[in-house]
């Protein structure tokens, strides 16, 4: 059975973007926009602190990921998805399936709420879409390649997002 969100054809765009430039890119994107529909209002210590509160989340899960694959010595290259050579399972990898991903789009989320722009809430919600489609299905395909059965059971226990 094929699951109609998972193409089993491939793309130009398949991993071929890496994760951290869709990030910049959204989040130039963002910024270029910020100025163009309605804002909100916070105090600025407000509206810094809850940014710094979703960037410090960020750190946290980016940096326990690229911990976490040093430790199983497995790539954290998106491009070369086929070069993994080990199932993660542990510490943040328990909580999600993409911490890394998790971890940008909290960043873009954080730098909308330092915008204070309700539009420039479109691009962390962009970089989901285009991140689960043309890099987590890609990489799952290989996964469930590699790892089989593991992977399977795994991803049934854990969430792909949060």
């Amino acid at each position: 059975m094929i699951n109609a969100t998972e193409p089993t054809a491939t793309h130009p765009l398949d991993s071929r973007v890496p994760p951290p430039i869709v990030a910049l890119i959204v989040g130039f994107l963002m910024w270029g926009g910020a100025h163009a529909g309605p804002t909100f209002t916070l105090a600025t210590a407000t509206r810094v602190s809850v940014s710094v509160v979703f960037a410090l989340a960020a750190a946290v899960f980016g940096f326990s990921a690229f911990g976490a694959f040093r430790r199983a010595n497995t790539t954290i290259d998106p491009i070369n998805i086929d070069r993994a050579s080990a199932l993660v399972t542990r510490g943040v990898f328990s909580v999600t399936r993409n911490p890394m991903y998790v971890a940008l789009t909290a960043l873009l989320t954080s730098w909308g709420i330092y915008l204070a722009a309700w539009v420039v809430f479109i691009g962390p919600v962009a970089f989901v879409l285009y991140i689960t489609r043309f890099q987590i299905v890609p990489e799952e395909r290989v996964m469930r390649s590699k790892f089989g059965t593991a992977y399977q059971e795994y991803s049934a226990h854990t969430r792909r997002w949060l």
